[in-house]
């Protein structure tokens, strides 16, 4: 069994994961946080579900444990104390970004991460050319998939003038608009969700 764990406390968040995810983990199952807030929006949020994440207890069984919240909070400090594969969906995501050296950016919905997503960003391969944020307020946004859709295509599309060769899609709740979207972008959309996925299959394999 395969825990894909969602810091935040939306259980449909959790559900819309576990399905894109679940084609190449098929005994995946889901957590959600049973407290906090229902969107990471800003550092000291990521702090504390990273201190959530790094108690996590899996169940019984469970071989592997994908963190789905974009800044990977408690990734690194969970894996240490249970001695068991952990994977981020942000450092899956810059691994597949990056590869071969490919130049890449993110587009997001959440301008008080920007600092620690570069940081993540930049621990990866490829030229990591930074974030392009979505105006407006995150939730109100997130709330309407229309406007979303629509601020994030031209989030894409000035990043890929800035000069990207592929853009991630960056954050767990906005896993369904990247299905969206792809067909839709003028570069690549790498999908976080679905890297990490592909990442702990093949890790397991």
């Amino acid at each position: 069994m395969i825990l894909l764990a969602n810091p935040n406390t939306n259980a449909g968040t959790t559900a819309a994961m576990c399905a894109i995810a679940r084609p190449w983990l098929p005994d995946l199952h889901g957590w959600t946080a049973p407290q906090g807030p229902s969107v990471i929006l800003d550092p000291d949020q990521l702090d504390r579900a990273a201190d959530r994440i790094a108690a996590l207890d899996p169940p019984p069984g469970c071989r592997g444990v994908i963190v789905a919240a974009f800044g990977d909070p408690g990734a690194a400090l969970l894996a240490l104390r249970l001695g068991l594969p952990v994977i981020g969906i942000g450092a899956a995501a810059a691994r597949a970004a990056g590869h071969g050296g490919r130049a890449f950016a993110v587009a997001t919905t959440t301008p008080a991460l920007t600092a620690r997503i570069d940081t993540l960003m930049q621990g990866g391969p490829g030229r990591y050319l930074g974030c392009h944020v979505t105006p407006g307020a995150p939730e109100a946004l997130m709330a309407d998939p229309a406007a979303l859709d629509r601020a994030l295509l031209a989030a894409i599309h000035r990043a890929a003038v800035a000069g990207a060769q592929a853009v991630i899609i960056g954050g767990g709740p906005l896993a369904q608009a990247a299905l969206r979207l792809q067909p839709h972008s003028p570069v690549p959309l790498i999908q976080p969700v679905p890297e990490a996925a592909r990442a702990m299959a093949a890790l397991l394999a």
